[in-house]
């Protein structure tokens, strides 16, 4: 009978104890799933981003006709590098716009506003970020571009969720990236629906025709409600 009893007790404390266990499990998978590579972010030469020819490559101009980059337009580039595409807005956008070049290496930050003062465009203006957060006034823009940047954000649903605030209403936030593992400076594009997601946006449109050769791709993402 007193076995019988202790056996019951066991049974008890079993059943209120694997719940738990359970749980911490699953909490455990969740974490590691959340967890992915990303690639070193590049502190090299920042020419190379100047290669002849990316215009066309990466269709830059029909690229900026779908983010509804005009006349106007405040624009954030981040990780904007060495400002290739901070100068190609701040041109598209005019005077009365502001283009914002966020990056959290302060030597990109130093070679934009150097090429900004060179190239005579004074909208441009430069912001050293953080690695989870722009740090872009609130409402503050119409327009986002990351582009072959988001594989080396290393904690991406920080960064989309902080920059939310900075959305005007019906803002795009365009990710430009290359199929790839994390690491090899790429990510799946399934990786960054997943991630945009968590954070609170929608996928409104992707295309595959930049650089045309099969791996790069394009998300055009909102916020949601």
């Amino acid at each position: 009978m007193r076995m019988i009893r202790a056996l019951v007790v066991a049974v008890c404390v079993l059943a209120s104890v694997a719940p738990n266990v359970w749980a911490g499990r699953q909490e455990n998978t969740a974490a590691a799933d959340q967890q992915r590579k990303t690639s070193e972010p590049y502190t090299g030469d920042l020419s190379i981003f100047e290669s002849e020819g990316r215009d066309g490559r990466l269709q830059i101009n029909r690229v900026m006709d779908i983010l509804g980059i005009t006349a106007g337009k405040s624009v954030a580039d981040i990780g904007a590098g060495s400002g290739w595409f901070t100068v190609r807005a701040a041109k598209r956008v005019g005077a009365g716009a502001a283009v914002y070049a966020v990056d959290i290496n302060p030597e990109a930050v130093r070679y934009i506003s150097e090429r900004a003062k060179k190239e005579k465009l004074p909208n441009v203006k430069t912001i050293l970020s953080k690695p989870d957060d722009p740090l872009l006034a609130k409402e503050s823009v119409d327009a986002v571009l990351l582009l072959k940047t988001y594989h080396e954000v290393a904690h991406p649903v920080e960064l989309l969720r902080n920059l939310r605030a900075a959305l005007r209403t019906g803002a795009k936030v365009g990710i430009i990236d290359r199929t790839g593992n994390g690491e090899n400076h790429g990510v799946g594009s399934d990786v960054v629906i997943r991630e945009a997601k968590e954070a609170g946006y929608k996928l409104t449109e992707r295309y595959d025709f930049v650089k045309g050769d099969g791996m790069d791709y394009f998300l055009v993402f909102t916020a949601g409600n």
